[in-house]
């Protein structure tokens, strides 16, 4: 019967090779369900090779499952198969994991742990110890158990350590790191395990890096969530470098592989002809050995040689050679993201540092290049134009969120650059198709509810409309628990305020600074700071409050320039600086403070800042009686405000306009949620992408009529302490 079980799996192997993964399922099964028993290690095997193919290949979770639950009751009659009950514990785990059933995955990974410890101190008894507490870490991030996840990969990481194994180490390193980062609950634990990992990758040597490519993505990318966080953007630039060279690097070798693939293939075709000439057939075989030993040379760095031990992600169809990113050897040989979602993460790194510097073109190209690939495998995984949450396969829901979320970030920063470059229908088109996407996935894209309501604050300050926009701000601080996020909108809604200009309006922007600015200082990083000072800089402006105004803005320009590197933000400093500098009749300042704003403003595209650097330039040049400059200035600032002009009508007539201002937050039908919310809580830590939140809108957007902001003699305020 051993023969015929051969046979099966040798059929069942060759469909899987053609993609047939019915007909693979159904010559396995045969074995199952022969009525002439087989021996219970060939069952075994068979069912776990099932299951396998079934949680690859397939959405069939729960037959999946059965044939696991099945093999566990067959070993627990058999003493020995250490490899063959691991691997049924590991892949039970999975399953339990994929359905969000976190009691049954801990127990089951406890039991496996328990088999480890009394299997001896052999290198593979030490590698599934490995593998239990990965996935044992994952089980209780999702109950929130941060601690113990910790402690988990703390066992891992001495564990890999005792073997030598310095790819397990780094593994376990960056998880922890990872960790750290969900949680950051003190500031010296974070750093202390991004310094374990600079360790630790520093030991590697630069063969062995070369090699683990996955390692140095997922490294790169938990240093630069890090030093965004504390708005290290500096050093932070220096990763995403490193990164956009890895991936360029692998690409281009990519292409070659298949360049060789294509002519190899070509060959062979050629070599099957009968009719060939002995000279033409011997020369064709030597050029087949050369493509062949380049191809061995390629590709050898990616391969394990272990398959038999690769683990199962559900949902996930089988990939070639290169599609995948590695984190860890077999037995965990896992992965944080599918290849596609960490070169579409590179690419959204690089507009978030590219556009602040106004990079506008390139972030354009990234930004095309991300949603690209976003939209051709969210197509992989059902998900089309008519397709909503309600309609996704349960083990699709958390993959599909990562690539849904990543649409987001690119969406979102779309609306930041066209806002920032006054192209206000664009920023509308985008802001549209992020709303839809959330109407379709509300449970999934829950979170972004209030970046939404952010933007179209955003939007309605970028056309004038600063009540509107104030409702936005406000009613996105309340969609959020995020205190940094809370911040940022209540200054953005005290920025609107201040721009409607009257009394009552000014007393409700200094409501909305002043609790921030008392607990400016307790935010991790400067982002919140930098536009706190800003808000109350302006404030303190519009009631003549101008020596300690001057203050305020000359401490959030410098902290800007020194850590943000934020043009934008620098450019609306400058300005406002411009205008005290003015009013304190400090001309020749605020002409050199004026014309470095002015440079900015036209470097960003940003028409509002031009036209009211250009007012404060207009009115310099009227107080030192330079007519011809005066003149000039004037013609320039009207051709820019009917330029500005064009463009808001432009804005106000189409049909977005209204339903993105109005004073309604989004209504959404939910359905049944809770088996989402399940999902989506199922993903493993290393599918958290933790980007900080809102990392890619830091700044208030200016405000298109200049005279709201600049104007002093409006009537005075009372003068309020914060």
């Amino acid at each position: 019967m051993e023969t015929v079980a051969e046979g099966l799996w040798g059929l069942a192997d060759m469909h899987e090779k053609k993609g047939e993964i019915g007909k693979a399922v159904k010559c396995l099964e045969a074995i199952c369900q022969s009525q002439v028993s087989f021996l219970p290690i060939l069952e075994i095997k068979t069912r776990l090779r099932i299951a396998t193919l079934l949680l690859k290949h397939s959405h069939n979770l729960n037959h999946a499952k059965s044939h696991l639950e099945r093999s566990q009751l067959l070993l627990k009659s058999i003493p020995s198969c250490f490899e063959l009950k691991c691997r049924a514990y590991s892949l039970l785990s999975q399953c339990y994991h994929l359905v969000g059933a976190i009691p049954p995955q801990k127990q089951i990974l406890n039991k496996a742990l328990e088999l480890t410890a009394s299997s001896g101190d052999g290198f593979a008894v030490k590698l599934w110890f490995c593998n239990f507490n990965s996935q044992l870490a994952n089980a209780l991030i999702i109950e929130g158990d941060y601690q113990s996840s910790i402690s988990a990969l703390e066992r891992g990481f001495n564990c890999a350590t005792e073997i030598c194994y310095i790819e397990l180490q780094m593994f376990f390193a960056t998880s922890i790191l990872h960790v750290h980062l969900m949680q950051w609950d003190d500031v010296n634990l974070v750093e202390r395990a991004v310094t374990k990992c600079n360790e630790v990758w520093d030991s590697f040597e630069p063969d062995k890096r070369q090699q683990s490519l996955g390692l140095l993505f997922y490294n790169e990318l938990l240093h630069i969530f890090y030093r965004l966080r504390i708005c290290d953007y500096k050093n932070a630039a220096q990763h995403v470098d490193k990164l956009d060279a890895a991936m360029k690097a692998d690409l281009q070798q990519m292409q070659h592989i298949q360049e060789l693939t294509k002519e190899l293939d070509a060959l062979n075709q050629s070599l099957s002809r009968h009719d060939l000439h002995y000279t033409d057939r011997s020369a064709l075989s030597e050029k087949q050995a050369q493509v062949q030993e380049q191809l061995r040379r390629v590709t050898r760095l990616g391969s394990s040689g272990k398959e038999s031990l690769e683990s199962a992600y559900f949902g996930n169809v089988k990939r070639a050679w290169g599609d995948k990113l590695d984190l860890a050897p077999p037995p965990i040989d896992g992965e944080w993201l599918p290849k596609s979602a960490v070169y579409a993460l590179i690419d959204l790194m690089v507009v978030i540092f590219g556009r602040p510097k106004g990079n506008f073109k390139e972030c354009g190209k990234r930004i095309q290049s991300g949603l690209r690939t976003i939209q051709e495998e969210l197509m992989k995984l059902g998900i089309s134009d008519s397709v909503r949450e309600v309609d996704l396969q349960h083990s699709a829901i958390w993959m599909a969120g990562v690539y849904l979320m990543l649409l987001m970030q690119f969406l979102e920063n779309k609306v930041a650059v066209e806002l920032t470059r006054s192209e206000f229908v664009e920023a509308q088109e985008a802001l549209v198709q992020m709303r839809n996407w959330f109407l379709r996935f509300p449970t999934i894209l829950q979170a972004c509810e209030s970046i939404i309501e952010m933007l179209r604050g955003q939007y309605a300050h970028s056309v004038g409309c600063f009540s509107e926009a104030a409702f936005h701000f406000i009613e996105a601080a309340k969609l959020t628990e995020g205190k940094s996020m809370q911040a940022m909108c209540q200054v953005y809604a005290a920025v609107s305020y201040i721009c409607i200009g009257d009394a009552e309006s000014s007393s409700q922007a200094f409501d909305l600074i002043g609790p921030v600015y008392r607990m400016m200082d307790s935010f991790v990083g400067v982002r919140e700071k930098t536009s706190v000072l800003f808000a109350y800089g302006l404030l303190l402006m519009k009631q003549h409050n101008l020596q300690e105004a001057r203050i305020r803005l000359a401490t959030g320009l410098q902290i800007t320039h020194n850590h943000l590197g934020n043009l934008q933000l620098v450019s609306q400093y400058l300005t406002i600086l411009g205008s005290l500098a003015l009013a304190l009749h400090d001309t020749g300042q605020a002409r050199e403070i004026l014309k470095s704003s002015l440079t900015l403003a036209k470097k960003l595209y940003d028409i509002p800042t031009q036209i009211w650097v250009l007012s404060v330039l207009t009115a310099l040049y009227q107080e030192l009686g330079e007519r011809g400059n005066e003149m000039e200035n004037s013609e320039y600032q009207r051709r820019k405000a009917d330029d500005l002009q064009k463009r808001l009508v432009d804005a106000h007539s189409s049909i977005h306009h209204i339903e993105l201002i109005e004073k309604v937050r989004l209504e959404v039908r939910q359905l049944h949620e809770l088996d989402i919310k399940r999902a989506v809580a199922g993903s493993s830590m290393r599918v958290s992408l933790d980007i900080p939140e809102s990392v890619g809108l830091l700044t208030p957007s200016p405000a298109p009529s200049s005279s709201r902001l600049v104007d002093l003699d409006t009537g005075r305020r009372g003068k309020r302490k914060i």
